[in-house]
């Protein structure tokens, strides 16, 4: 079935500036979520509770939950490697816990520091006190089409941990494109495989990123093939600190003006969005990947 409406989850303040040199100060990562969530976007992946000593990028994420806006409608998630992480999320507020397995070995090893098992034995050991906390408990599977250090990964691959994590409680499952080397009939073979296995109660979606120009062509894939959210991030800013070459996400601007003209509804104003994507530009040396800040909308009507 094909929605008419497609939920938009933004990373910008998580994926968007996890790899990037300048750390910005909690007050500007502050300020971004801020004129992020007066756009009518309804969901918003703040923060990540990860060892700052890794990530240094993603400290202090206890503090920037405490300090930003919460308007009404707007959901807030928090990243998580681990039940530590998880524990962390819950402790600072967040609106959902997102928890992330990678499909590959090496890659699970070098994000999570621990096998795809253990991944797994951690998110069953944080369901039960993620709802229990009335939070959204939701999960994604990183590298799914593909490992920068073992190649191909089998798609019935990723329709195991799926299942593995719906059966652990995740009420959402996303496919990340984490390497971008997706390519449309992929996200179609990956969804129809995971579709299978995880029953139609479980929430689909997709984290597209456009490091080889196929990001958007795979959200268009996915959109006809009825999935519920995909995630995107202010001006395409984004990459993986340790995947070798993973640029940034597909643009949240350029994802809502596609939806748009393709008959989709999102609720965000793309005018707001191309303003925050226009400021964040401006605390980095060269241009953000995005296009419609660039070319401007057509029609020049604002809300997805």
């Amino acid at each position: 079935m094909v929605l008419s409406r497609i939920e938009i989850c933004e990373v910008g303040p998580r994926d968007g500036l996890q790899s990037e040199p300048r750390i910005w100060s909690v007050d500007e990562r502050v300020e971004l979520i801020d004129r992020l969530s007066a756009t009518g976007v309804p969901r918003i992946e703040a923060v990540s509770f990860v060892n700052p000593k890794r990530v240094p990028q993603m400290a202090d994420a206890e503090i920037v939950m405490a300090k930003i806006k919460r308007p009404e409608g707007v959901s807030f998630a928090g990243l998580a490697l681990n039940a530590r992480g998880a524990e962390r999320a819950i402790e600072a507020g967040v609106d959902e816990v997102r928890y992330v397995v990678v499909s590959s070995e090496t890659f699970n090893q070098r994000n999570q520091g621990a096998t795809i098992d253990e991944s797994l034995e951690g998110f069953s050991q944080i369901a039960d006190k993620v709802t229990n906390a009335g939070l959204k408990l939701s999960a994604t599977v990183a590298a799914a089409f593909g490992c920068p250090f073992e190649g191909w990964v089998e798609p019935a691959q990723v329709a195991r941990i799926a299942k593995q994590l719906a059966e652990g409680g995740s009420v959402e499952i996303g496919m990340a494109d984490t390497i971008g080397s997706g390519v449309p009939t992929q996200v179609t073979e990956i969804l129809n495989l995971v579709r299978d296995a995880v029953g139609p109660d479980i929430g689909l979606g997709f984290h597209l990123h456009n490091t080889r120009n196929t990001g958007f062509a795979n959200a268009a894939a996915a959109v006809n093939e009825g999935v519920l959210f995909l995630d995107a991030s202010v001006g395409g800013l984004g990459g993986c600190p340790f995947a070798p070459k993973a640029t940034g996400n597909i643009a949240t601007e350029d994802l809502c003006f596609m939806l748009r003209n393709m008959g989709y509804q999102t609720g965000i104003d793309i005018d707001a969005y191309v303003e925050t994507a226009t400021w964040a530009e401006g605390f980095f040396d060269m241009p953000l990947p995005g296009q419609v800040m660039k070319a401007g909308l057509f029609p020049e009507t604002a809300t997805a």
